[in-house]
């Protein structure tokens, strides 16, 4: 029994771990949308995306499936 308890609180806390370094990635996003959008424009201020990917840098002869 003690082992299934030791076992449980492990994988428990294992579980609660990766829980915690996925809320501020995944789900803190999702619940405060307006704030995620608020602070991505701040970070994101001043770039211009063709800079960073120009249009049409990808072609179809490149992207094909096999």
């Amino acid at each position: 029994m003690a082992r299934l308890s030791r076992t449980l609180v492990i994988f428990g806390g294992f579980v609660a771990v990766v829980g915690a370094a996925f809320y501020p990635i995944y789900f803190r996003p999702l619940l405060l949308p307006e704030e995620y959008k608020r602070e991505q424009s701040i970070n994101r201020a001043g770039i211009v995306q063709e800079n960073i990917q120009p249009p049409g840098i990808l072609d179809s002869r490149v992207c094909t499936v096999s």
